[in-house]
């Protein structure tokens, strides 16, 4: 028996709840490789199936937890034997399939990645699916031209978890870091992450009726969307492009879209993390290991028990967690 995370709903009311409850083996579902779970992470999508409302899960009871690192401890595919450690994110682990909130978890060996050398366990869940997702948006940028000395960068949602380990990202390569946050007594948590430049939200929230505006970023990296991302692709530089990432600020973008479009040629990349190719994932790892700074990943951190979770899975939802929370599932 092992502790997991279980979110049960009551078939009469329809309300969810979530609690610590212990778990076998044989609960878990289909998977040909067993992990011991040391560390997952707390992202929106955890947020929403830990919620009253259940969110994005279809099935009960359910283990949330969209990512997860740890130690390979039954294999039954060649690529992976115990002992080797592995990390896991997106193809909906935690919300169509038993996730990181359990001190075990059965997938299938296609979802994993071997850890890279430079990262352990913790390190790479403090990184999580919002690091993982930030790299794939700077990469994304970079194969569309960005490089170090074209200008600013902009970051939406900096202090968030995808903004703040893009920030660092984008930092540590030697870029001009500009940080966008609602939240004055952020300032100086961003700049120490990277950022040269703070960006008060309200200055890319306010309604503005031109079709294009000065050219001021030579990149974006946008976790906010909505009115804010209409207001940015305004102020874009000729040919340079935009990586959308999440949807805080709403599905819906407002204003002249197709003039940034056809009069500058910025280009608008959708970032999924969920259903990337294993090279990719690949990749992105190996980038995280070698162009993150871990000193700067640690001022991300804070950590989380799964007793904390329920709580922690409101507040996410109400955008009161900064930066990275990481959960440590045997603490």
């Amino acid at each position: 028996m092992f502790n997991a995370l279980v979110v049960e709903k009551d078939e009469e009311s329809g309300k969810t709840s979530a609690a610590v409850k212990e778990i076998s083996v044989e609960d878990l579902p289909h998977g040909e490789v067993l992990v011991a779970v040391d560390y997952s992470t707390v992202n929106y999508k955890d947020g929403l199936c830990i919620g009253p409302g259940g969110g994005l899960v279809r099935k009960y009871p359910h283990v949330p937890g969209i990512d997860f690192a740890g130690t390979v401890e039954e294999s039954h595919d060649d690529r992976y034997k115990p002992g080797d450690k592995v990390v896991l994110t997106g193809w909906r682990v935690g919300e169509a399939h038993w996730g990181g909130y359990a001190q075990k978890a059965r997938v299938l060996a296609d979802w994993l990645v071997p850890l890279p050398e430079g990262l352990d366990t913790r390190s790479a869940m403090a990184v999580g699916t919002a690091g993982f997702t930030a790299m794939l948006a700077v990469m994304a940028l970079e194969d569309h031209g960005l490089a170090p000395g074209h200008g600013p960068v902009l970051v939406t949602g900096a202090a968030g978890g995808v903004g703040s380990v893009a920030t660092a990202i984008l930092g540590h390569l030697g870029h001009e870091v500009a940080a966008v946050t609602g939240r004055p007594d952020q300032e100086d948590y961003l700049r120490g992450l990277g950022a040269s430049q703070i960006v008060a939200r309200e200055d890319l929230t306010d309604v503005t009726r031109k079709p294009l505006e000065a050219e001021q970023w030579a990149g974006c990296v946008d976790a906010v969307a909505g009115a804010m991302l209409g207001r940015v692709l305004k102020q874009m530089k000729y040919g340079t492009s935009v990586a959308a990432i999440g949807l805080a600020g709403g599905a819906a973008i407002e204003g002249a879209l197709i003039t940034p479009f056809i009069l500058r040629g910025v280009n608008l990349l959708g970032i999924d993390s969920v259903m990337q190719p294993y090279q990719n994932r690949l990749r992105a790892w190996q980038r995280i290991a070698r162009d993150l700074p871990m000193d700067k990943l640690e001022a991300m951190v804070q950590p989380a028990t799964l007793s904390d979770l329920p709580a922690l899975g409101r507040d996410i939802l109400k955008g009161q967690v900064r930066g990275r929370v990481v959960v440590d599932v045997n603490a």
